[in-house]
């Protein structure tokens, strides 16, 4: 007896979201389709699913993106055929720069209407190219294929998804209609899947460790290190922050931490140099810090002043640690670079004993940072307008300690690791593989169901306005996003580059000024709103929005010149205050 396509295309959405769930991907970010109905139906009708309903499809990509960030697993994406997944591509390249894991699940039209002029049909297998780790052209369910094929498809595609370097995945699902949905009795052959709730095929799980060799290599190279550097950039979650910390500790170097490592804004006893970025202003008082060793934990540093200093004086030895095989190398610095799981390489090399290290030289390096901190720490004139520099100090210092921290590109992320406050021991996400503005709020909503704790996100206005729509996803967000959108009505960043100085197209083309304020699309999307124009009105608002537990949006309204005279008298402060003392 033939099967229906209906009951076909129904039973494998029904295995691919199941099979999925078994593999720990639970997470599902729908937007809507007809195309897509089997895989929609299957998660919405799975009980152990999550989903997020998302009317458009850059915002759902960048939501997945954020989930990914916050938990360490993969979400899923579920979309219709045609130029909706092209929606997903911006996403896709941010999650391959930066090894996150991501699962598209792309329905598609069936094969003989391709390259025939059919409506909302396009090619879609490959249409990532070199962004996604792996894909499969799923075929239209068929009587002649079994039905273990799909499971053993999904089990490749977690797998290709989570193991290092991680990445999106790209899964294209071909169903003729009718696209149902229609009720199938299981196949014979899948009764003993059935029966339990482990994946059909169990991939162990690979651990990339460094070799006895390299660890001997590196173990005699930090013995004989004297005045070795710690630099820490983006860590993967709390695993690597702990063996980071845990090694900090048994070497006791001066440790300079990317905002995105997650150790920026801790503070405790290990010893952390936040304010390394500003300590480097002033090239007389780092004069004979230069370090002999730096040993590069993680991803890149943002901080272009650390990157300059390391260009004009390179260290005798450069060792970086990352848990893949990609270059990270701008400069062309060279040194030794070992691939390893970062907790695996804080382990094996915790059995050596650094160097007798150059106490002097380390504690210099940390009393300059605590000038800065004390020079930028005291309490901020309640009746003065809030800055974007203020914004992010008391962001730093009234945020609820251990909750999330998403930081846009361009300005917010920068200022944060500029002059974020330590104390509140923030999770820290941000966009900086590819460092567009594109999907921020979106990432920032799956930050928090990924982290499963309320979440501030730092957000210029163009990146705001790049977004607008993906505001819809705070109002059913499980954790609250309060999104801080610093407006200076327009790109703010472009005043400190040197085309701001050509008047005649600076401000039309570069700056792209606006009028526009969000007290209306808070009100369309049904969320609380404040306007803020001093620091103290700043720290009430905050605080209201944070003690309510619901998601809002907290405007501050700046003026771009303003902003740009600010950074650089407080930076003339800092160089002047550290050279003089």
């Amino acid at each position: 007896m033939s099967i229906p396509s209906a009951s076909l295309n129904s039973l494998w959405g029904s295995l691919i979201i199941e099979e999925l769930i078994r593999c720990g991907v639970d997470f599902f970010c729908i937007s809507p389709g007809s195309r897509s109905t089997p895989l929609t139906v299957a998660a919405a009708r799975n009980p152990g699913a999550q989903k997020a309903i998302c009317h458009d499809e850059r915002g759902a990509a960048f939501q997945a993106l954020g989930y990914a960030r916050g938990s360490g697993r993969p979400a899923a994406l579920i979309c219709t055929s045609g130029s909706a997944a092209a929606n997903y591509y911006p996403a896709i390249i941010e999650a391959e720069r930066e090894q996150l894991p991501l699962i598209i699940l792309s329905a598609d039209r069936p094969p003989e209407l391709r390259d025939t002029g059919a409506n909302q049909t396009i090619v879609q297998p490959g249409m990532y190219g070199r962004y996604v780790k792996w894909h499969f052209d799923l075929p239209c369910p068929s009587e002649a294929l079994p039905p273990v094929m799909v499971l053993t498809t999904v089990d490749q595609l977690v797998y290709q998804a989570r193991n290092a370097p991680g990445g999106p995945v790209q899964l294209n699902c071909m169903f003729r209609e009718p696209l149902g949905p229609a009720e199938i009795a299981p196949p014979a052959d899948l009764q003993g899947w059935r029966a339990h709730d482990r994946p059909y095929t169990v991939y162990a799980e690979r651990v990339s460790r460094p070799s006895a060799e390299d660890i001997d290599r590196v173990g005699a190279l930090l013995s004989d290190a004297r005045k070795g550097v710690l630099a820490v950039g983006r860590l993967a979650g709390p695993a690597e922050r702990e063996a980071v910390c845990e090694l900090a500790d048994r070497l006791g170097w001066p440790v300079f931490a990317d905002i995105t490592s997650g150790l920026r804004l801790v503070k405790g006893k290990l010893p952390l140099v936040h304010f390394f970025d500003q300590v480097l202003l002033s090239d007389k008082v780092t004069a004979g810090l230069q370090p002999d060793l730096v040993l590069h934990l993680g991803g890149q540093i943002l901080s272009k002043r650390w990157q300059a200093f390391l260009e004009k004086h390179p260290p005798q030895h450069l060792l970086q640690v990352q848990h893949h095989p990609r270059r990270h190398d701008p400069a062309h610095l060279g040194g030794f670079r070992l691939e390893s799981d970062i907790p695996a390489f804080c382990e094996a090399i915790g059995f050596f004993a650094p160097g007798s290290a150059d106490e002097t030289r380390r504690q210099k390096w940390l009393r300059l940072s605590q000038q800065v901190e004390t020079m930028i720490a005291n309490p901020l004139p309640s009746d003065e307008p809030v800055s974007e520099i203020s914004a992010a100090m008391l962001i730093s210092r009234e945020i609820a300690p251990g909750s999330g921290l998403y930081l846009a590109a361009s300005m917010p992320v920068r200022d944060m690791d500029m002059y974020g406050l330590p104390g509140s021991g923030a999770i820290v996400g941000a966009n900086r593989g590819a460092s567009g503005i594109d999907g921020t709020i979106a990432s920032a909503a799956g930050f928090s169901f990924g982290l499963a704790r309320p979440v501030t996100l730092m957000i210029g206005d163009l990146a705001a306005l790049h977004d607008l729509n993906s505001l819809a996803l705070l109002a059913n967000a499980t954790q609250p996003v309060i999104v801080v959108v610093l407006n200076n009505r327009g790109g703010g960043i472009f005043s400190f580059l040197p085309v701001a100085a050509e008047a005649d197209v600076f401000e039309t083309y570069f700056a792209t000024p606006h009028n526009y304020e969000f007290r209306q699309a808070a009100a369309m999307f049904g969320l609380p709103y404040h306007r803020t124009v001093t620091n103290g009105d700043f720290i009430t608002s905050y605080r209201e929005a944070q003690q309510s537990g619901k998601s809002a949006i907290i405007e501050i309204i700046s003026d771009r010149e303003v902003n740009l005279r600010l950074h650089r008298q407080l930076q003339q402060q800092i160089i002047e205050t550290l050279e003089n003392r």
